[in-house]
């Protein structure tokens, strides 16, 4: 049995110590700020490559002090590359905050396809499958679900209504011990009292009706009509990229009937995708139904069917090169470009060296590191094409009174992310060092082996939500401050940055890179660890902690609003 087939503890089997072996880090030889690794007292004296350097602030873990004396305007380098400009004098050893730092990136030229990249050893896992749905198409799921959605707001009520009544016939309520804990406040009542009983055997319905299908998923909106034209037509695309979704079995479609995102529009989309019309869908119109119990009745008679025709298709050895790896980030800190994205980044490498394919998204934490993706293009036209759609994006904040600028949180500043350049340049490591193969708008699908950008907002639901529906079939989501995000239809893993925050939050943290910051365990090492674990739930053996929450967030992208 793998070591990632366990329950709670053990799925967070190498979170360890949070003992520092070290109190501080240059991260690259270029870089004129160091990165404090705990609370470092004012006077402290720190040693990093052979420089030591006494600090003239306190600065607290997470954060950055300089390690020269910086002069007004002054150019601040951390990975290599700009993350700021000094907006006054800061002297060496001092704490590098809001108030003396603003953003700002470098101008570097760069040319596709000049850096090189040597594939890490893939050897270990030479011949490893992993146990997937293989669909008509030649793709491979790594769930196997029924979806319901809307094709307009209206609809979100009868969405709920479906979802109710399928839960209450499957007997799968994932909200069933929430509910059991209500009754028991309200009632107060104990566990062997025979009103509980009585309810406990209400809310276990019977399981296993469907042993093949991993559930039904229902999708709500805020969207389908009052925008613009654009916007109907990328809701139906996104839509689309769901329904052909090679982890979604089939779908069941409600639509209002006078809305602008129309049913022709979405089929048109779908068969794009599915030119062959392999993948079931059916649709229903509201206002051309007799009634709204005819409607809800053919609907439950399209989520049955299709859940009897799902559940005859069983996993099947599948190749890793049929793994799409979505990478997002999200709560992120201090240390989340030290260890948790670089980890990614190299799981992401080991992917794409046995014929898999990742995909970066969050075009705002790329900004600053532009040149060194156009670098990594393998050709000119994805190179102008990236170049194209970023300042596009950046054309559309403008519009709305926004600006890359503006993307770190409170609490990414809280806990050391200064700038988005600096968040950025961590952002990037999520991607790690293989070439890009393609550049692909929000909503495009997948294309091709490799790594692959996605345009898409750095808002963490709004990215993870475009991933799914450009084709990821399984999410790695980093976090430095802990956040819950999931996926409905895409098993989401979410990596910590820090073992503190990792133990805290162990309800919804899968993997701890914590050891990385500590220098307990080095990154090649723990990427092989987090590779065997993402096999592990591509192939339903072990579910990620989004999914045994049912958290299932869906909120499609207005272009130009989010950052």
């Amino acid at each position: 049995m793998s070591e990632f087939t366990q329950r709670d503890d053990t799925a967070n089997a190498v979170i360890g110590s949070d003992a520092p072996a070290r109190t501080s880090l240059r991260i690259h030889p270029r870089d004129n700020v160091g990165v404090a690794l705990t609370d470092l007292p004012a006077g402290r004296e720190v040693t990093l490559d052979g420089d030591t350097v006494r600090l003239a602030d306190n600065v607290r873990a997470k954060h950055k002090f300089a390690l020269v004396d910086l002069a007004e305007n002054a150019i601040v380098t951390m990975y290599g590359v700009t993350v700021g400009r000094a907006t006054r004098p800061i002297v060496r050893g001092g704490a590098i905050t809001t108030e003396n730092l603003a953003h700002a990136t470098g101008n570097d030229q760069a040319v596709p396809g000049t850096k090189g990249w040597t594939p890490p050893d893939t050897s270990r896992f030479q011949g490893t499958t992993f146990d997937g749905f293989h669909r008509p198409d030649g793709r491979v799921g790594t769930t196997n679900v029924w979806l319901v959605i809307p094709l307009v707001f209206c609809e979100n009520r009868n969405i709920e209504v479906l979802r109710q009544c399928v839960a209450d016939a499957l007997g799968d309520d994932p909200y069933r011990d929430y509910k059991r804990m209500a009754r028991r406040m309200l009632d107060d009542t104990r566990d062997d009292s025979p009103d509980s009983t009585a309810a406990d055997a209400i809310d276990a319905g019977a399981p296993g009706r469907f042993p093949n299908v991993d559930g039904v998923r229902f999708l709500t909106h805020t969207l389908g009509c009052g925008g613009t034209d654009d916007d109907a037509e990328a809701l139906c695309q996104l839509l689309a990229g769901y329904v052909c979704h090679p982890n979604v079995a089939g779908a069941t479609v409600l639509s209002l009937g006078c809305q602008k995102a129309q049913i022709r529009m979405l089929k048109a989309a779908v068969a794009e995708r599915d030119p062959q019309g392999l993948k079931t869908v059916d649709y229903f119109d509201q206002q051309s139904s007799a009634s709204e119990d005819a409607l809800i009745r053919d609907a439950l008679r399209s989520i049955f069917d299709g859940l009897a025709a799902a559940d005859r298709v069983t996993r099947q050895p599948a190749p890793l090169s049929k793994l799409t790896l979505g990478v997002e980030c999200g709560g992120s800190d201090g240390f989340s470009g030290i260890s948790a994205n670089p980890l990614v980044g190299a799981v992401v490498d080991r992917l794409v060296a046995l014929g898999g394919s990742g995909i970066l998204s969050e075009f705002p934490e790329l900004c600053g590191v532009e040149h060194e993706l156009i670098a990594r293009c393998v050709d000119v036209p994805t190179a102008e094409r990236f170049s194209q759609l970023i300042a596009a994006y950046q054309r559309h904040a403008a519009a709305v009174g926004a600006d890359f600028a503006m993307n770190p949180s409170p609490g990414n500043i809280r806990d050391g992310l200064i700038t988005d350049a600096m968040k950025s340049a961590g952002a990037a490591k999520k991607g790690g060092d293989s070439p890009v193969v393609d550049v692909l708008d929000y909503t495009e699908p997948h294309r091709r082996a490799g790594l692959s950008l996605l345009c898409s907002p750095g808002n963490d639901v709004e990215s993870t939500t475009a991933l799914a529906g450009s084709g990821a079939n399984l999410i790695v989501f980093t976090t430095g401050l802990g956040t819950p995000t999931g996926n409905p239809v895409a098993p989401v893993l979410k990596i910590a940055s820090n073992s503190e925050m990792a133990r805290r939050m162990r309800d919804i943290i899968d993997f701890d890179a914590g050891p990385i910051v500590r220098g307990e365990r080095d990154i090649g090492e723990l990427a092989d660890a987090l590779l065997t674990l993402c096999i592990e739930v591509a192939s339903g053996r072990h579910p990620s902690h989004a999914q045994r929450l049912s958290q299932h967030d869906f909120i499609p992208w207005k272009r130009g609003v989010s950052l």
